[in-house]
C-alpha cells in the first residue's frame, strides 16, 4: 500500500512525498482510514513506528473541511521534548496548509505562549499542567475543539497526569473525535479510554509491549561500581556512533555524564532538573552529531525522536518494565537497525526477570571483562547468576569445612 491510497488530499500528499515517505506503517495504513472516517480510534503500536503521523494526517485532513480561525484540534503530551516534536509533524506535514499551531509546556514562561494563543491558532500541542494553568487564566477556551488526541496515554498515567487530564477532558465539548494513542495499554488507560471514547475502533499492530524486531539486545551482568568503566570500554568502540544512555535518577544521570567528560566523551545531560533552554540545547547538540552521547532519565525514553541512534545502553534497568520498551524502542527508527544493551547488577535482577516476562523473551548475556560477582564466566560468555536460596546463598555453597573439634 502507498499513501496515495489513503486517499489523503493533494497537500498532504506532496508534504508526505517531500519527508521522502511512501509507503505507510502497519499503524498508519490501519487507523488512517477509520480516522478519516471521524471514528474514535485506540491505538496500539510499538514505539518509533509512525503513530504521530497517523493521527497528525487525517486531522489536518478533516480540518480542511472547513477553515474558522479557532482552536479546533487538542493534543496532549507527556513531557516537553515530545510535545515539541508533535509540533514539529504538525508543521511538517501542515506545511503546505494553512493552519497555525503552537506548542504548550511548563519550565518556560508563559509570556510567548500566551502571545500565540492570542494571534489565533487551530491546533494546539500542550502538557496538561502548562495548560490547565493557562484555561485557569482565560487564556484558553476549548469550546470550539473538535479533535482531541491523548498521546502515550499509559505515560500520562504513569506521571500522575490523571486529575489533570480528566479536568482538561471536562471543559471539552461533547461532540468531538476523540483518540488515544500509546505503546502500551494497562488495564487503567484502557479503562479511561472506553469512558471518555464513543465506540472506539481499537487498532493494534503487534503484541502489547514487543520490542522493535530490528534491535538487538544484550545484557551485561556487572557490579554497580564497575558500570562507568564498562561503559567507557563500550563507547571507545567505533560502531557506537550515536549512543543513547538512561539512567534512573538525575544524580546518576549528572555522575555519568562527569565520568564520561572526564575521559574526553563528548557528553550531555537531559532530565528534570534542567532548564527547558538547556534540554533543547541537549537534544541539538545530541542530533547534529557535537555530543556522541546523551544521559537520559525517563522522561526522555519517549521524547526522543531522532533517526540514527546506534545504541540504546540502559546503565540502570528500569524498576518499571513497560519503561524498558520505551526506552529500547529510541533505536531501530525509520526502518533502520539498532542495538540495546542492559547493564544488570545483583541488586537489579527483579527487574530484569520482570522485562523478560513483559517481552517474552530471554536477553542475550553479553560477555565483558568487569565480571558482577553475582555471575560466572563460563566457556568464554557470563552465565547468569546462580540461583539462590531462602537465605541468600547460592545453591552451590557449601559451609566451610573446619577441623574436627574434640570435646573436653
Amino acid at each position: 500500500m502507498s499513501f496515495q491510497q489513503l486517499n489523503l488530499i493533494e497537500p498532504l500528499q506532496n508534504a508526505v512525498a517531500q519527508q521522502g515517505y511512501t509507503t505507510p506503517t502497519p499503524i498508519q495504513a490501519k487507523a488512517i482510514p477509520d480516522l478519516l472516517a471521524g471514528k474514535d480510534l485506540i491505538g496500539i503500536a510499538q514505539t518509533g513506528t509512525g503513530k504521530t503521523a497517523a493521527f497528525v494526517l487525517p486531522i489536518l485532513q478533516r480540518m480542511t473541511e472547513k477553515y474558522p480561525r479557532a482552536l479546533r484540534t487538542l493534543v496532549l503530551a507527556p513531557t516537553r521534548e515530545l510535545a515539541a516534536q508533535i509540533g514539529d509533524s504538525f508543521a511538517s506535514y501542515g506545511k503546505f496548509l494553512k493552519f497555525k499551531h503552537t506548542v504548550i509546556f511548563g519550565g518556560v514562561g508563559q509570556g510567548p505562549q500566551v502571545f500565540a494563543l492570542s494571534r489565533g491558532v487551530d491546533i494546539v500541542i500542550a502538557t496538561p499542567g502548562r495548560l490547565l494553568d493557562l484555561m485557569n487564566q482565560g487564556r484558553v477556551s476549548l469550546r470550539d475543539v473538535e479533535f482531541f488526541v491523548l498521546d502515550e496515554a499509559d505515560r500520562m498515567l504513569d506521571m500522575g497526569f490523571i486529575h489533570d487530564i480528566k479536568k482538561i477532558i471536562g471543559r471539552l465539548p461533547q461532540k468531538r473525535q476523540s483518540l488515544f494513542f500509546s505503546a502500551t495499554m494497562s488495564p487503567q488507560v484502557s479503562q479511561l479510554a472506553h469512558q471518555l471514547l464513543r465506540n472506539p475502533v481499537r487498532v493494534e499492530v503487534a503484541p502489547q509491549a514487543t520490542t522493535v524486531e530490528r534491535i538487538k539486545q544484550g545484557v551485561f551482568f556487572v557490579d554497580s561500581a564497575a558500570k562507568e568503566k564498562l561503559l567507557l570500554e563500550l563507547l571507545l568502540q567505533k560502531h557506537l556512533t550515536r549512543v543513547l544512555v538512561f539512567t534512573r535518577t538525575k544524580h546518576r544521570a549528572n555522575k555519568v555524564v562527569s565520568y564520561l567528560s572526564s575521559h574526553n566523551v563528548r557528553t550531555d545531560a537531559i532530565h528534570g532538573n534542567k532548564s527547558q533552554g538547556a534540554r533543547t540545547q541537549a537534544l541539538q547538540n545530541f542530533k547534529s552529531g557535537r555530543t556522541k552521547v546523551l544521559v537520559a532519565t525517563d522522561i526522555a525514553a519517549r521524547g526522543i525522536d531522532i533517526d540514527d541512534i546506534s545504541h540504546v545502553i540502559n546503565f540502570e534497568l528500569p524498576n518499571e518494565p513497560e519503561s524498558y520498551v520505551h526506552r529500547i524502542g529510541r533505536t531501530a527508527r525509520a526502518g533502520a537497525e539498532g542495538t540495546a544493551y542492559s547493564f544488570c547488577s545483583a541488586d537489579e535482577r527483579d527487574f530484569l526477570r520482570d522485562i523478560e516476562r513483559l517481552i517474552r523473551l530471554k536477553i542475550e548475556v553479553m560477555p565483558h571483562l568487569y565480571h558482577s560477582n553475582q555471575a560466572q564466566n563460563a566457556v568464554g560468555s557470563v552465565a547468569r547468576p546462580p540461583p539462590r536460596n531462602q537465605r541468600g546463598r547460592s545453591r552451590s555453597f557449601r559451609p566451610r569445612q573446619d577441623k574436627p573439634r574434640f570435646r573436653r
